[in-house]
């Protein structure tokens, strides 16, 4: 297993970003560009996944970094939740809903396993030597 020396090196963060690079698609490529609040939701929510993946890990701790993934696992859930209001709104296809659900999907669980690990981790990050 390679050393992890940055967030960037994180595959649930690469994967957090494939998601916004996804939802970028469909907000100028679908009819979603014509719903702002919701455009501009989904847009949050998945900036959310990265942005505290990213800001956990440089806290330096593995408590802190749980807490921000939690939150993060969290706008994964919206992010799903709002691509079903998408689909039902007939602004996305059911076939890009169930691409990006599935993206999701992996994502959570990715960083349910990342909690998991450090959660059992005996290294508990330079705060909590």
């Amino acid at each position: 297993m390679a050393k992890i020396e940055k967030f960037e090196d994180l595959e649930i963060w690469r994967l957090a970003r494939a998601i916004c690079q996804k939802i970028e698609f469909l907000i100028q490529n679908t009819n979603l560009k014509t719903n702002y609040s919701l455009k501009d939701q989904i847009d949050r929510s998945s900036g959310s996944i990265m942005d505290n993946i990213a800001e956990g890990f440089e806290r330096n701790g593995n408590r802190e970094f749980i807490q921000f993934l939690s939150i993060a696992k969290g706008s994964a859930g919206e992010v799903k939740s709002q691509s079903y209001r998408a689909f039902d709104k007939k602004l996305i296809t059911e076939e890009q809903h169930l691409e990006l659900n599935e993206i999701v999907e992996l994502e959570k669980n990715k960083i349910g396993a990342m909690m998991n690990y450090l959660n059992n981790c005996e290294i508990k990050g330079l705060k909590f030597k």
